[in-house]
């Protein structure tokens, strides 16, 4: 289909949205070669995330259509554009949502992981010339986060990818890419919860369970879920769930129910809904003093956060988190050489494996709560 040493636009299967909510329809785009500093990658496996659907429904932002979702991905090498020095033909990868120069102030801080070159991409475009890469009968398709890992093929920007081990099962590994990482780096690096503590957890999906798994990891004594799915209970047990809290089972607000069974309220709390108003709730439970609210979901609707001065006031605090505070390139293989180890879970959280043509079931059991993670997988072979 194309050659690395003169790679050309090659024509593959995608998954595009034409419109907000509407099924998404495998169709034969064309995608360029790689530009300088890009790389092309065969997607082998890529898992459907929260985002992805609440960006498709478009509830939030403004809707960018036709428009090729997907970003939490693992896949290989085909060809590297001019300039690429750190990748090769059948390197294996991850793709990331969110990249890292390494020269930028913020990259160089220390600090952050918000890259001020390769950070979120919210345009539906390549970071390097603010184009797309895909077209269909002509038509320019919009990106993803500058990944869109629904297609056989997809160009990224050599930032947006790590090099993994070939050893790492690319089927398993591929949620690392965002969800799994997420909630590990949100309690290792942003709350660095402590031994021995209380942490409340809103919203057991694969972040909250993943923060679950973090907190249990550093030896949280108590380790609350709430969630309004009751299936949930079962399934956060495996992950360090101590104690799960159904809201709908009482008459008085879950934030009074967590202080009293916490003498006070929570160490850490952390808020992964995507519904900002779950903030305040959050805070509320967490100990005056110095309790610590974290905030990973992205709000379905209603984005601006609001909350009473006196909550914070009292010496409780409130941080965001992005990609669990990890830099990608540099800190991600660290965590794939846990996962190799055994020290930490990711295959649990796969509860279906489908094949690309049944891409619209995985977002249907996503929406319907049924589901952690759906695999997706390509049809090709791979090594």
């Amino acid at each position: 289909m194309s050659s690395v040493k003169d790679p050309r636009v090659i024509t593959c299967k995608a998954a595009i949205a034409w419109g907000p909510g509407e099924p998404l329809v495998l169709e034969e785009v064309e995608l360029d070669p790689p530009h300088p500093m890009e790389i092309r990658i065969k997607v082998v496996c890529t898992s459907l995330c929260r985002s992805d659907i609440t960006q498709w429904e478009s509830k939030a932002h403004a809707p960018l259509f036709p428009r090729i979702f997907g970003h939490e991905a693992s896949g290989i090498v085909e060809s590297t554009g001019e300039g690429v020095t750190e990748f090769m033909e059948g390197d294996h990868v991850l793709t990331l949502f969110t990249g890292e120069c390494r020269t930028c102030k913020h990259c160089i801080s220390g600090k952050s992981n918000m890259c001020q070159v390769l950070g979120l991409e919210r345009k539906g475009l390549m970071h390097s010339d603010q184009k797309t890469r895909f077209s269909i009968r002509g038509k320019p398709i919009y990106h993803y986060c500058a990944v869109s890992s629904f297609s056989e093929y997809t160009v990224v920007h050599s930032g947006c990818a790590v090099k993994i081990s070939s050893t790492a099962p690319l089927e398993k590994i591929c949620l690392l890419s965002c969800g799994v990482a997420a909630g590990l780096g949100a309690a290792w690096k942003v709350a660095d919860i402590s031994e021995g503590s209380n942490v409340v957890i809103f919203g057991l999906g694969t972040v909250g369970l993943s923060i679950a798994q973090g907190a249990k990891v550093r030896g949280a004594s108590r380790i609350i879920g709430v969630d309004i799915n009751p299936e949930k209970q079962e399934k956060g047990k495996a992950f360090g769930i101590t104690d799960f809290i159904n809201p709908d089972d009482y008459n008085e607000p879950v934030s009074q129910v967590i202080k009293r069974i916490t003498d006070g309220g929570a160490d850490y709390s952390f808020e992964c809904v995507g519904d900002t108003s779950m903030i305040t709730t959050a805070l509320q439970s967490c100990s005056d003093g110095w309790g610590l609210t974290v905030t990973l979901g992205v709000p379905k609707v209603k984005p601006e956060v609001t909350a009473h001065y006196g909550l914070l006031l009292s010496g409780r605090t409130l941080k965001g988190s992005l990609f669990g505070g990890w830099k990608p390139k540099s800190d991600l293989p660290s965590l794939v050489d846990m996962y190799l180890k055994k020290e930490i879970q990711i295959d649990q959280f796969i509860t279906h494996n489908l094949q690309f043509e049944d891409i619209n079931k995985a977002f249907d059991l996503m929406r319907q709560g049924k589901c952690l993670r759906c695999v997706i997988h390509m049809p090709q072979q791979y090594s």
